[in-house]
């Protein structure tokens, strides 16, 4: 027995010895763990994600994908499909598994190799959170007491949740919760048990095993996560040989966007970076809800591509963009093949060439006389109807184009690599723009942007037109200049020589010729109709009589750079150069009564909890409250309610009041002018405004705008109103050198052609047409309210005095109090000449 007590003894020393050694050992490594109470408020790294007012996701940034998960959120066959084969004890230790440990000192002693399943969960979740994955003694050691704290403080749901959180699991997905998205995209709880088998496979081989790059390895730990699952009892054997016959069906699925917005998304990333620092702002979580509407924002995107494609189709086919076989084109550096390609050639031809908004890469593959056959990228053919290429005339300059074809011959040629596009119901021959356009609209009565476009294709340039590209105004300046005509002796019916001017610059030692486009001059004629018809010796008239520097001040008020305004008579013409977004934000002063608002994007941000940590404090436009505030801070007595009673903003939440509310009335009255004319036709006396195609698209009477283009249409412009919105649409060259040309068109028929200039009209005008008619669909129609301060009074249409006839020489007009003409005209003359024109365009 002596042996037995022996025994006892030595056993007894060896564990005290033991414990000491681990007591000893602990409180050597103690002072180099880190402290794991941070867990409790572990903050995962997510990307920020940007949104729609409505909630539709535009863009998400970031390295790491994730898709934080409740535990309450993460089916259950995929958690035992990560216990069964990461920690089928997970449950019932405490952070260390001794058999497992026991299992692998074993492995060690045998082999000398060092086995991984040694490694819990929990151990795994300290090794992640807080240790490097060297694999050393020493970070082992730390791995256990790690896991033994993070045990005491966390529910085992909780270190399971970490855990399935965050794991990396390739493609940048860390979690389960991204890795269903990237490799199904489907939620977590949509997934099939194979689908959940193979995630759950891959936190150990994330790159190996990976079901994209390595099918067949990710096939073969799949089915073995399946049969451990089958080992343990967490499914049946009917489940397991189901889900073992299922094929690989992983693909790679980006973010899933669901409203395409690149450059207000650009722009919400840019000012995070600047608000809270890139790390933070990549990895924090952040939730963004922009002001942008999804409606608006695919409306304006529709409008803008629409309206590029169709000025790039006037001005003609520039050809193929290579030819792959056949005869070699005259331009082309390579030779093509004599032999034509084989499917196999074309699909790998096309699988390497990017993609363009709307537009797909194909090949022509067959030309008949009315129709060719081509394929695209996935391998289909499709036919190009005689509709979807009899517009391809050649282009020969900007200012000249071909004959148009006779037949699909004349155009494509088999071997032709060009590009496509699909509208009204069949495929259209195409081609990449090289015209530029932007597109801006918010709303007049807090500056919140709903829809912004600033480009054709954000892959193909980042450059955002409407808030970088500084271009000349054009005959868009002329509202801002008539505003300044209001409040310098002028009124609608003001009288303004319509004739030419011949003004000669002696330190140029040449004239300056202004001209009107058409080149018609009528004598004396109304404010109303010069700003409507864009009369520009008007204009510099006015410009004389109020003078350069009194317009210039007045200008600033909207918003505008001084720098940017030109110190001479040419800025009455739109000499002067502003972005979009500025020209929508002074237009919207017109619109709103008066008041200038600041544009902004962001209505609030969320962090990853969903508080909402920054809210919009955007300037009103509200006459209401401004009436109501100068009645408190008059000192008046009124039995009216309190300012705070009346208003629902406080005082420094208003907007700034630049104008008078009767300024901003009739320069908004004149705009609708622009659109839908004046005179009356039955009578001979009609008269069109620059912008009367979009009367005929809207038809309703609560829409006004102007047209701009600049001198050798460079830049044109219309920027225009309806109810709740303002928006601009420009169109022109990234060259500024560039001018956007002519087009040759038939009005009558093949031997009558005609040569149109672009215009504000015709070039930009289209886009805003499109836009309005989308997003204006059930919006009631809005009628005129007039302002106190405003009289209207019967003048006569030649003369703009006061006139006591009902006929068609005569309208009523509206005016500011006290300044409504006060002299009867004597002869009720006829209107001036009726402009024989389609279009009365301007040129600066």
């Amino acid at each position: 027995m002596k042996w037995l007590k022996r025994l006892l003894i030595t056993l007894t020393v060896l564990g005290l010895l033991g414990v000491g050694a681990l007591a000893g050992l602990y409180l050597w490594i103690a002072p180099t763990l880190p402290g794991v109470e941070s867990l409790k408020t572990v903050q995962l790294q997510t990307p920020m994600r940007v949104y729609s007012a409505d909630g539709l996701l535009m863009s998400q940034f970031g390295e790491k994908r994730r898709i934080p998960l409740r535990y309450d959120e993460i089916p259950q066959p995929l958690i035992d499909a990560v216990l069964a084969t990461e920690d089928a004890r997970f449950f019932e230790h405490h952070g260390v598994d001794p058999i497992g440990v026991v299992r692998a000192a074993v492995v060690l002693i045998t082999t000398g190799r060092k086995a991984q399943g040694a490694s819990t969960i929990t151990m795994q979740v300290a090794r992640n959170f807080f240790l490097t994955r060297e694999k050393t003694y020493i970070r082992k050691v730390k791995e256990i007491f790690l896991a033994l704290e993070i045990e005491r403080l966390l529910s085992k749901e909780e270190i399971l949740e970490l855990y399935l959180n965050r794991s990396f699991l390739g493609n940048r997905a860390y979690g389960v919760g991204a890795a269903a998205q990237v490799y199904y995209g489907r939620d977590v709880n949509q997934l099939t048990l194979a689908e959940m088998a193979m995630i759950a496979g891959l936190p150990q081989a994330p790159s190996a095993a990976n079901p994209i790059r390595n099918p067949e390895r990710a096939m073969a730990r799949r089915n073995v996560v399946l049969g451990r699952m089958l080992d343990v009892g967490s499914i049946s054997r009917s489940e397991y040989d189901e889900a073992r016959q299922q094929p690989v069906t992983a693909r790679y699925h980006g973010a899933e966007i669901d409203l395409y917005a690149p450059y207000i998304a650009e722009m919400v990333r840019d000012q995070m970076v600047a608000t809270y620092g890139e790390e933070a702002a990549y990895t924090s979580g952040f939730d963004i809800y922009t002001t942008v509407r999804s409606d608006q924002q695919q409306a304006a995107q529709r409008a803008l591509l629409d309206n590029l494609f169709a000025y790039d189709a006037r001005h003609g086919y520039r050809g193929p963009e290579t030819r792959l076989w056949g005869e070699p084109l005259p331009e082309q550096n390579t030779t093509p093949d004599a032999e034509t390609w084989s499917t196999e050639q074309i699909l790998n031809h096309l699988k390497g060439i990017n993609r363009y908004r709307d537009l797909y890469p194909a090949v022509v593959l067959n030309v008949e006389e009315k129709q060719a056959e081509v394929m695209t990228a996935d391998g289909k053919t499709v036919t190009l109807p005689w509709e979807g290429i009899n517009w391809a005339r050649e282009f020969v300059t900007d200012t000249r184009q071909g004959n148009s074809p006779n037949s699909a011959t004349e155009v494509l040629t088999p071997g032709d690599q060009i590009w496509i596009r699909q509208h009204d119901g069949h495929w259209w021959l195409s081609q990449v723009p090289e015209v530029s356009s932007a597109f801006v609209a918010l709303d007049p009565e807090n500056g919140a942007i709903r829809a912004l476009v600033g480009g054709y294709d954000f892959g193909q340039s980042q450059y955002n037109r409407v808030t970088q590209a500084k271009r000349q105004l054009g005959s868009n300046i002329k509202p801002f200049l008539y505003s300044s005509a209001l409040e310098n002796g002028f009124t609608l019916s003001t009288l303004v020589n319509n004739a030419p001017i011949n003004q000669w610059d002696r330190s140029q030692g040449t004239a300056w010729r202004p001209r009107n486009s058409p080149d018609v001059y009528t004598g004396p004629t109304r404010v109303r109709q010069g700003l409507a018809q864009s009369i520009n010796v008007m204009a510099v008239r006015v410009i004389r009589d109020i003078g350069v520097d009194t317009f210039i001040d007045h200008a600033t008020k909207f918003g505008f750079d001084r720098a940017d305004l030109p110190r001479n008579e040419s800025i009455s013409l739109g000499s002067a150069s502003v972005t979009p977004l500025e020209n929508a934000r002074a237009f919207a002063v017109f619109a709103n009564g008066g008041f200038l608002i600041d544009p902004y994007f962001i209505e609030r941000i969320e962090d990853h909890n969903g508080n909402q940590i920054f809210t919009a404090q955007p300037k009103i436009a509200c006459l209401e409250c401004k009436a109501a505030l100068a009645q408190e801070q008059s000192g008046v007595e009124s039995t009216l309610p309190e300012f705070a009673q009346q208003c629902p903003w406080p005082e420094d939440r208003l907007a700034p009041q630049i104008i008078s509310e009767q300024n901003a009335f009739l320069i908004h009255e004149t705009l609708k002018s622009v659109i839908w004319g004046g005179g009356n036709w039955s009578q001979g006396t009609g008269w069109n405004g620059t912008a009367w195609r979009a009367s005929r698209l809207l038809k309703r009477h609560d829409i006004g705008g102007k047209t701009g283009t600049t001198n050798e249409a460079r830049d044109t412009w219309f920027t225009g109103f309806a109810p709740h919105l303002i928006a601009t649409a420009w169109v022109g060259f990234d060259d500024h050198s560039r001018q956007l040309g002519r087009t040759r068109w038939n009005k009558y028929g093949p031997q009558d052609q005609i040569t149109a200039g672009e215009s504000g009209a015709k070039t930009a005008g289209p886009a805003w047409n499109q836009f309005m008619f989308d997003v204006l669909k059930g919006v009631p129609e809005q009628s005129t309210v007039i302002p106190e301060g405003i009289v209207t009074a019967r003048i006569d249409r030649a003369t703009g005095k006061l006139s006591n006839r009902t006929d068609a020489s005569s309208r009523f007009e509206y005016f500011i109090e006290g300044t409504a003409p006060t002299e009867l005209a004597d002869v009720a003359e006829p209107e001036a000449p009726i402009f024989e024109q389609e279009v009365s365009e301007e040129l600066f």
